[in-house]
C-alpha cells in the first residue's frame, strides 16, 4: 500500500456516503489516473435506476471504458470502498483496470448486513486471479472505518440488497 492509497480510498468513502445520501446502499468507486488524477467516479444506483447491475464499479467501468483507452486504463487504479462482487471483478477485469484497491471486505461486510438476499461469495483477488492478465489487489484496507457508511441507520426496503 502507497501513501497516496489512504487519501484515495477515504474519497471513495465518502462517495460510497453520497449513494446513502441519495436513497441506495453505500457503495463508491474512484478511478485514478498513474499521475494521481481523479479521472472519474461513481456511487451505486441499483435502486435509482431499478438495475441490478448498476453497482458503482460497474458504471464507473462502462463510463471508463467508453472515454479512455484499455491502455491507459491499465495504469489506473480503482479504489472502492468495499470489495468487489464477482460481476464487479469480471468489469474490472475485462476493462483492463490494473489495480484495485478497497476498504471492507465482503466478510465483514456480510457481519454488518444481515439481509437474506442472494450472494455470490467469492473473493475479488480469487476471480481476478483466473484471467490471463494480472490486476494488482490491495484489501482490505480501513476495515472499521469502511463499516461506518452501513451502520448509520440506514434502512432499505427488503428489495435492496449488496
Amino acid at each position: 500500500m502507497i501513501e497516496t492509497d489512504h487519501r484515495y480510498l477515504r474519497y471513495a468513502f465518502m462517495v460510497a456516503e453520497r449513494a446513502r445520501d441519495h436513497g441506495d446502499r453505500p457503495f463508491g468507486a474512484v478511478l485514478v489516473s498513474s499521475r494521481g488524477r481523479i479521472l472519474m467516479e461513481a456511487e451505486n444506483a441499483k435502486h435509482a435506476n431499478h438495475d441490478c447491475t448498476s453497482h458503482a464499479e460497474t458504471r464507473l467501468l462502462a463510463q471508463a471504458s467508453r472515454q479512455f483507452p484499455r491502455h491507459l486504463l491499465s495504469l489506473c487504479t480503482l479504489y472502492v470502498n468495499a470489495e468487489p462482487c464477482p460481476m464487479c471483478a469480471g468489469a474490472i477485469f475485462w476493462s483492463g483496470v490494473g489495480r484495485v484497491v478497497f476498504g471492507i471486505s465482503n466478510a465483514r461486510l456480510r457481519q454488518l448486513v444481515d439481509q437474506p438476499s442472494e450472494q455470490l461469495f467469492e473473493h475479488c483477488a480469487e476471480v481476478l486471479a483466473k484471467g490471463t492478465h494480472p490486476v494488482e489487489v490491495v484489501g482490505p484496507l480501513f476495515e472499521e472505518e469502511a463499516a461506518q457508511a452501513f451502520c448509520q441507520g440506514l434502512v432499505l426496503p427488503e428489495a435492496m440488497t449488496v
